[in-house]
């Protein structure tokens, strides 16, 4: 009876990351799909200058495609977290690749720039959108302890797919032509449901086992008798069956959780990413340009781009790595602020750099602290929400990202227009990025730690015990199993033992009837020869 009251009433138990194993593999589609997700919009920019002629359009129309893809990225956060919450990880996923790929073969067969926009645009970039979050929220499953380490792997995929798409988009070009290069490039975002496919839910095999494993146990325990352990098996889930059928049904997952916001780390993160987006990504969009008004050939000006990707390859993962070690792991949101006051202070010092050295120094130190912020900034929002409330976390932190990301940029690149100057626009980014990192490392100082300090520890029932039903029904465990050993003792353990218990038995009930305790002497021998009667009684009370 209350062993029955105790598994309808208690919650499943969450399954533990196996940090390893099957998660190597989600791991490597986390690290495809990152890379397709960040470095193909800045990858099909090769194609520009091929559309600005069929087109007859100019280079601010075409780069409207590589925004709508950024855009839809980061915007569509809240849309994927419904879908993810509503259907899983792997079907999201699987249309995602299907949507992106579909985009960029419509895309071949385009006549203007708006159905570039439509489908380029709008079609593949709503399809990576729902390929990056799932693959993010489901390399949070797999790991816990090695989870900084993958987050840095995965990260990593960003510069090694820009790397490798920019020259492989221009290869193409000039072999197939633009058209040709959106198709095969279309091909190429179909593995994306590949990697959609490897990404097996982590708690549904492991929870049929235990239900076996936990039901053939009972069943055993109940009926130790070899050829009634069948039944009982059978019985037990017969009986699991029935009880499914008459629980009420639950209430539905919430599409969306809002009530994140009530978690005061979630707010500041959200704040400290909002600033941090605004001037993050000016530097590196204003490089080449920088380069060139100082006089740097044009070529020698694109080679800065693959400094900073070189590096940034090799500084996530190490970075990951870093962050997973047992003293630093505690303090990782001070590391991310250390990150972040790097790359301000990076951007803020190579602001008067002249010469093509002086950028060749920014490049290595901004690919370190680029690195290191990408490795970094979605394993503390894993810190902070859990993995349980990050599918809707990410979705509101993305759409944040993207109104940063329509503003920060675009500004940067009015002020170069009206000021003609880029010195201060590399300061004005690199105070930005100062800024965030100074507010997420005094914020998590002041608003959490002391708050946890002024909290007073729970206190503890005595009279409770402190155990769960489950630990207290475990707990009567080897009880039952010591009532039932001595219940089953071999028939030939002494005629001289019977003897005294029933004279003990007598003894008693004598007694007990002069007291006037109203219990006859027969009942008394009744229960000293059943013997175990008295004893499984007990052992069924306990339940």
């Amino acid at each position: 009876m209350g062993r029955a009251d105790s598994e309808e009433g208690q919650l499943p138990a969450p399954v533990k990351p196996p940090d390893g194993g099957w998660g190597w593999i989600v791991l490597l589609g986390c690290f495809v799909i990152t890379g397709f997700s960040y470095a193909f919009p800045k990858a099909v920019s090769v194609y520009f200058k091929e559309l600005m002629k069929d087109f007859h359009v100019g280079y601010s129309d075409t780069a409207w495609i590589s925004s709508i893809m950024l855009a839809m990225l980061y915007g569509t956060g809240p849309v994927c977290s419904i879908m993810v919450n509503q259907f899983g990880c792997r079907p999201v996923m699987l249309i995602g690749g299907l949507l992106a790929s579909a985009g960029m073969i419509l895309a071949s067969f385009t006549t203007n720039i708006i159905e570039l926009y439509l489908t380029a645009g709008v079609l593949t970039g709503l399809g990576m959108a729902l390929n990056f979050q799932p693959s993010l929220i489901m390399l949070g499953t797999y790991f816990d302890k090695r989870r900084p380490l993958a987050n840095g792997l995965a990260a990593a995929g960003s510069p090694v797919f820009l790397s490798c798409l920019s020259p492989l988009g221009q290869v193409l070009l000039e072999k197939f032509g633009w058209r040709g290069g959106f198709l095969i490039m279309g091909g190429l975002l179909l593995n994306c449901c590949t990697c959609g496919a490897v990404m097996r839910p982590l708690d549904m095999g492991m929870k049929r086992k235990t239900e076996k494993a936990q039901d053939k146990y009972e069943a055993k325990e109940m009926l130790p008798i070899g050829g009634k352990s069948e039944e009982g098996i059978s019985t037990t889930d017969k009986n699991k069956k029935a009880k499914k059928a008459k629980k009420k049904p639950k209430k539905g997952k919430k599409l969306l959780d809002f009530s994140i916001f009530s978690n005061r780390g979630f707010i500041i993160y959200t704040i400290s990413k909002f600033i941090l987006v605004l001037g993050l990504f000016v530097p590196p969009i204003l490089l080449v340009n920088y380069a060139k008004d100082t006089g740097v050939p044009d070529t020698e000006a694109a080679f800065l781009l693959s400094i900073i990707g070189f590096i940034d390859i090799f500084a996530r993962p190490a970075c990951g790595m870093v962050a997973g070690l047992k003293w630093v792991r505690p303090h990782v949101a001070y590391l991310f602020s250390f990150s972040m006051l790097f790359n301000g202070l990076t951007d803020i010092c190579s602001a008067r750099a002249s010469n093509y050295t002086g950028l060749v120094i920014f490049c290595v130190f901004f690919g370190i602290s680029y690195g290191m912020v990408g490795a970094l900034q979605f394993e503390v929002l894993m810190a902070i929400v859990g993995s349980q409330k990050f599918s809707s976390a990410i979705g509101l932190v993305l759409l944040i990202e993207a109104v940063a990301v329509l503003i920060g940029p675009p500004s940067a690149g009015r002020l170069v227009d009206a000021l003609k100057n880029y010195e201060v626009i590399f300061y004005l980014a690199g105070s930005e990025v100062v800024l965030s990192a100074l507010f997420l490392a005094m914020a998590t100082y002041c608003c959490l730690k002391r708050g946890k300090k002024k909290e007073p520890p729970p206190e503890k029932n005595p009279s409770a015990g402190g155990g769960s039903d489950t630990e207290e029904a475990e707990s009567d465990v080897p009880e039952a199993e010591e009532h039932s050993s001595d219940n089953h003792q071999p028939a030939h353990s002494t005629d001289n033992a019977m003897v005294v218990a029933n004279e003990e038995a007598n003894h008693v009930a004598e007694e007990q009837s002069g007291e006037g305790g109203g219990c006859p002497t027969g009942d008394g021998e009744v229960l000293a020869r059943d013997g175990g009667n008295a004893d499984q009684t007990v052992e069924r009370d306990s339940f």
